[in-house]
Parts: C-alpha cells; sequence; structure tokens
C-alpha cells in the first residue's frame, strides 16, 4: 500500500510538472545537452583540442569546414563549445552535490538541536553570507592548485548558506508538527526523528533549490575560468571566454569565437531555472497556495 501511494504521489507530481511547459521544455532540452556531453566521445574526435594537431587558420570566420569558425590556434570552435560542456556541466553538478549536503546538513542541525549548537551554526553560517561567495572562491582557487577539483571544492565550500538557510526553516516547520512530539514521546531519538521525519519532508524542497543551485554554479565556474583560475589544459566554456578575451577576438570582430560559449551559459542556467522553478510551483506547498 506504502509503495503504491508513493508511486501515485510521484505520478500526480509528474502530471503536474508536465503541465508547466517552461519547466518540461527546460527539462527535456536539458537531458539533451547532459546526453550531447556524454556521448562527446563517441559523436566527436577529441584529438581536434590538440594545439599541435590543428590544422585551421587562427580565427578563421565560419565556413563549410569549420561550422562555428577556429579559435586563435586553429581549433573548430564548435568542437571546442562541444567539449566544454563536459567540464562545465561536471563542475555544476559536483560543486552543487557539496553544497547541498554541506547545506542540507548544516540547516537540519540548527533547527533540530537548537541552543547553542544552533547559534554557533548560524554565526557560520552568516559568516560566509556576510563575505561575497566569488571572492571566498577566488581566494580559494589562488590558494589551492589550479585545476577542476579545486574549482568544485571552492565553489561548494562558498555556495551552501542558502540552501542551509532554506533546510533550517523547513525543519523547524516540520519539527513544530504534532507527530515530531508523539514520535519524541515513544522514544524515537535524533536519528529517528530526522531520518523518519526531518528528511523526507525536507528533501521536496531541496531538490527544487538544487536545480538552481546547479545554474549558479556553472556561473561561478565559468567566472574562475574565465579570471584564469581553471585548467588551461582542459576546454571550458569560461576557459573559452578568456582565451578569447586574451587573445583580442572582440576587438578583431570574431564574434564566433565569443558567442558560442556565452550562449551556452545562457541556454544552460535558462533550462536549470525553468525547471527549478517548475519543481519549485509542484514541491513548495506555499507556492500552490498562492498560485490557487
Amino acid at each position: 500500500m506504502a509503495r503504491r501511494r508513493r508511486r501515485a504521489s510521484a505520478a500526480a507530481m509528474w502530471r503536474e510538472f508536465a503541465a508547466n511547459r517552461g519547466g518540461l521544455f527546460g527539462l527535456c532540452l536539458l537531458a539533451l545537452i547532459v546526453l550531447l556531453a556524454l556521448l562527446a566521445p563517441v559523436l566527436s574526435d577529441e584529438t581536434g583540442l590538440d594545439v599541435t594537431k590543428a590544422s585551421g587558420r587562427a580565427l578563421q570566420a565560419p565556413s563549410g569546414d569549420y561550422l562555428l569558425g577556429t579559435d586563435a590556434d586553429g581549433r573548430s570552435v564548435l568542437l571546442l563549445t562541444y567539449w566544454g560542456a563536459r567540464v562545465s556541466l561536471l563542475v555544476g553538478f559536483s560543486a552543487t552535490i557539496l553544497s547541498v549536503l554541506i547545506g542540507t546538513v548544516v540547516g537540519i542541525a540548527a533547527a533540530h538541536f537548537g541552543r547553542w549548537i544552533s547559534a554557533l551554526l548560524l554565526r557560520f553560517t552568516d559568516f560566509f553570507l556576510v563575505l561575497p561567495s566569488l571572492v571566498l572562491a577566488i581566494a580559494l582557487s589562488s590558494v589551492l592548485p589550479h585545476g577542476v577539483p579545486t574549482i568544485i571544492v571552492a565553489i561548494g565550500l562558498t555556495s551552501w548558506p542558502t540552501t542551509a538557510r532554506l533546510v533550517r526553516a523547513q525543519t523547524m516547520t516540520i519539527e513544530s508538527r504534532p507527530y515530531i512530539e508523539r514520535s519524541k514521546a515513544l522514544g524515537g531519538g535524533h536519528l529517528h526523528v530526522i531520518g523518519k521525519h526531518v528528511l523526507p519532508g525536507v528533501m521536496p524542497l531541496v531538490l527544487a533549490n538544487t536545480t538552481l543551485v546547479v545554474g549558479s554554479s556553472i556561473i561561478a565556474e565559468s567566472t574562475l575560468s574565465f579570471l584564469g583560475l581553471g585548467d588551461p589544459s582542459l576546454a571550458s566554456w569560461g576557459q573559452m571566454l578568456e582565451r578569447a578575451l586574451s587573445v583580442g577576438a572582440a576587438t578583431s570582430g570574431a564574434w564566433w569565437y565569443l558567442l558560442p560559449p556565452g550562449l551556452a551559459i545562457v541556454v544552460v542556467v535558462l533550462c536549470f531555472t525553468l525547471v527549478g522553478r517548475a519543481l519549485e510551483t509542484v514541491l513548495d506547498p506555499r507556492l500552490k497556495e498562492v498560485r490557487s
């Protein structure tokens, strides 16, 4: 019976999500982008990313041979943009997992245990909220060795406070309900209350917030790579923009070097935003009440 109810609830949520055309369009386009990024080694030749094997002329305009032109090293901009999706999405998803994990643990602990633990965690969260996350990420990326793992850690360790605030508020709402008191009166410990009651009530909002955090993480990765803090040996959208600026693509009129990675960032972030907003309307009961 419980399994049937979960299936019926999931089916109802999917129908409500599918009724949101923006969210459904964003999900389909995002799934296509992720699938193409995963299939990049099968659908394209990675050797084209090697500078020593580039066959085109520097900053060659789009043509039949190079649909989106070439970069300053004679490599295909289309191929660079295609493979750059792998790095940008990897950093976006990985940094989001780290950020959401930290934010969820801190938020639940601050709301559930209260007293000095809550005060300590809230002051710790306020510290990260006051300081700009991008500045902290730049500082971490400058101190640690340059590379994708460093960017993931830098973004993940600086973007969790918003999730922590959201989870704390939702946890306090859940723990104010009568069945939590009954569970504690019957001998339910901290792990039982958190695992059986708090987490199931918090996870829907965490899921909706996660899709929005991924978009922010991709923008942060592009910014850090644009500032030269990424791995120069890997193609990413931010690294492409940084390289295009350094070789004077903007002043020389090589728009084909700037436009593809910029549009790719906009499209992917827009997709995650559409999906996140649609999930919020489905999973957040407060938004349901406002909409109705």
